[in-house]
This record gives structure tokens, C-alpha cells and sequence, in this order.
């Protein structure tokens, strides 16, 4: 990923911390992330639905509805 300016590395940083503080499991938690806004459910019997975060560099999962 290329960064193109004070601007773009600052939102590029903060999608990032939003994601690694939020969303992505921490294996000394659990993995659970250390502050996340939803309620953990079990994804082995569900379907789960791939979104790309900054650009497809990381993916997160979740439920698919």
C-alpha cells in the first residue's frame, strides 16, 4: 500500500486501530478482542461473510445474514 499524504496515513492508521482493538482476536484475551462493540458468536455453525479492510491488505469475518 502506497501512502499518498498526512491524510491518507492518518485514516489508513486509525481503519487499522479500529480493526486490531475491535475486531481481530488476541489469543491472551481468549480470542476476544480487547474492546469490541459486538457480542461474540460462535461461527462454526454459521455462515460467515469476508469484508476486506484497508484496500483487501487484512479481511475481517463475520455472520453472514
Amino acid at each position: 500500500m502506497l501512502i499518498v499524504g498526512d491524510r491518507h496515513l492518518r485514516r489508513t492508521l486509525d481503519q487499522y486501530a479500529c480493526h486490531y482493538n475491535g475486531q481481530r482476536p488476541h489469543r491472551a484475551l481468549q480470542l476476544l478482542p480487547p474492546r469490541s462493540d459486538r457480542p461474540v458468536v460462535d461461527l462454526a455453525h454459521e455462515r460467515i461473510k469476508r469484508r476486506p479492510i484497508l484496500g483487501g491488505l487484512i479481511n475481517g469475518y463475520e455472520r453472514a445474514a
